[in-house]
């Protein structure tokens, strides 16, 4: 396993081991550099069985998180560059590979797995759920979240019937 700072990318990581599924993580301080310009990183290739492989881009959240306006809950938001360096990468490797962005919950409090919002990983000592939902579809259903920072976000509602638990096509 890669040496991973970044819990959230660790447990991912240790997830796709679990599963026994090929992959290959991507040095995040090496920036890819195409045509003169610099095209933002996505943290993993994987060869998931079955399926088109993908290109990831991990997003770690807290699951419920404690906002200035009290618990929020699916939180998914991501900068707009995180879509746009999905998409570069989807015509770099001439669509073989589908951008996906991967989700994956922090549970801070005991969730029933069954009621879990994704699949729940075990990682040191720290419960996960991880859902994944297809760049895509997550820029045709986002909204403008911040201007300020130019992040987007899915509603909740459409968040939960869109994303999937990993694992599951």
């Amino acid at each position: 396993m890669a040496r991973r700072h970044n819990h959230y990318e660790a447990a991912f990581e240790d997830f796709l081991r679990s599963q026994g599924w090929p992959y290959v993580p991507v040095d995040e301080k090496k920036k890819a550099i195409f045509a003169g310009s610099r095209i933002k990183s996505f943290d993993f290739l994987i060869y998931r069985p079955g399926g088109q492989p993908w290109l990831v881009d991990v997003k770690g959240r807290k699951f419920p998180y404690q906002g200035s306006g009290g618990r929020r809950y699916w939180e998914n938001w991501v900068t707009r560059e995180d879509l746009v360096g999905l998409a570069e990468w989807e015509d770099a490797f001439r669509g073989e590979f589908e951008p996906v962005l991967a989700f994956v919950y922090w549970l801070l409090r005991p969730v029933d797995p069954e009621e879990a919002p994704g699949r729940v990983h075990l990682f040191r000592g720290r419960w996960y759920a991880l859902l994944w939902i297809s760049a895509t579809d997550y820029a045709a259903h986002a909204r403008r979240r911040s201007p300020k920072w130019d992040t987007l976000s899915v509603p909740g509602r459409d968040f939960r019937s869109l994303a999937r638990p990993l694992g599951v096509a």
